[in-house]
């Protein structure tokens, strides 16, 4: 069971980073559909939960050890199509680990009044010593923290229902976007998958047996829903215009739970740093050669990060998720066509 709940919180450190904490997420994905972005949001978590049991079904049965070899199961043959699905994976996931660097200064800035870039530099330092350690760190990392995380916010989440009026729910509902809520709930698991399984596949040394990985999926799927529902309901209680802000739930618990500013600034602050470093560590596990090429690329990764999180927190979750929401599409698609099986010793699929 031990090392069941080892994964679920890595899965979990990795999913509740900047975006998902800081309410952005929740925001640009569910919260403006009104109602139906709860639904949105279970529809959204299934999806992840059937993404996390496939993933680690194929690492199982064939020892998947990297991101290559995991494209290589699901597409056989496209040499060149693999090269561009591998190289597209990598930008992502250094991408959004920018986007963690940016969102810790930027709580830092709105939050403490300290320049941005202080922050930022904290947490690239932060991150560069827990990639010397490899995988063990970061999953140690996970195991620590991430539990803390889960309780601190579901008990935000029972002290805000007291203070949210269901009967006038709607009246609560920022309605910006028009397109389907359903189409924004696939969005929203398709970009994580992108995400999520190259961090999978450095967790395989845990997997055992399909019960595992069942048990694994279900109790993720449940721990996904109940938080993100947490933070949807928090946002009902902005009272300014919620485009403006950067940190939307950070927002909220400030100025109506004072007394709770800071823990949800540990949560926030810890969701950041587990994504961060679940992130780091796959991507330099995807790209790097040898242990020497490991730390010169993660020296290069950790003081970029600094320098681009400049161009600002919230510019870069709406700009870029969605995008690569559409674009990660296509492996959900792949993995729920393709079915491994095992002849004469050599790795096949079907769809």
């Amino acid at each position: 069971m031990r090392d069941i709940l080892k994964i679920v919180f890595v899965i979990i450190g990795t999913m509740i980073g900047a975006g998902f904490a800081s309410g952005q997420e929740m925001y640009l994905f569910f919260f403006s559909y009104g109602i139906k972005g709860i639904i949105g949001i279970i529809i959204s978590s299934v999806m992840m939960g059937f993404v996390i049991y496939k993933t680690f079904q194929i690492i199982n049965k064939y020892g998947v050890n990297t991101y290559k070899d995991f494209l290589a199961i699901l597409i056989q043959k496209h040499e060149k199509l693999k090269l561009i699905i591998n190289t597209v994976i990598n930008i992502f996931i250094l991408i959004t680990f920018f986007i963690m660097i940016a969102g810790f200064g930027a709580y830092f800035e709105q939050e403490l009044g300290i320049h941005s870039l202080i922050g930022s530099g904290i947490l690239a330092l932060a991150t560069f010593f827990v990639f010397m350690t490899s995988v063990k760190g970061f999953v140690k990392a996970n195991e620590l923290l991430v539990p803390i995380l889960i309780g601190f916010l579901v008990m935000i989440g029972i002290i805000n229902l007291k203070d949210i009026h269901f009967l006038e729910f709607g009246n609560y509902m920022v309605r910006t976007n028009h397109s389907s809520f359903i189409l924004s709930a696939i969005l929203y698991s398709s970009y994580n998958s992108i995400l999520l399984i190259p961090v999978l596949l450095t967790l395989k040394n845990y997997i055992q047996n399909k019960k595992q990985i069942i048990t694994i999926a279900t109790i993720s799927t449940i721990i996904i829903i109940l938080l993100s529902i947490i933070v949807f309901l928090l946002l009902v209680n902005v009272d300014v215009d919620i485009t403006k802000l950067e940190m939307p739930a950070v927002y909220v618990v400030s100025h109506m739970f004072k007394l709770l500013k800071y823990i949800y600034g540990f949560i926030l602050l810890g969701s950041i740093f587990t994504t961060a470093i679940s992130l780091g560590i796959s991507f330099l596990q995807n790209t790097s050669k040898n242990k020497k090429s490991y730390t010169q690329i993660a020296v290069i990764m950790c003081i970029t990060s600094v320098i681009i999180s400049k161009i600002g927190f919230s510019n870069l979750v709406s700009s870029l998720y969605p995008v690569f929401g559409y674009l990660g599409l296509v492996q959900i698609l792949k993995l729920a066509i393709t079915v491994p099986l095992y002849r004469n010793s050599k790795i096949i699929h079907k769809p």
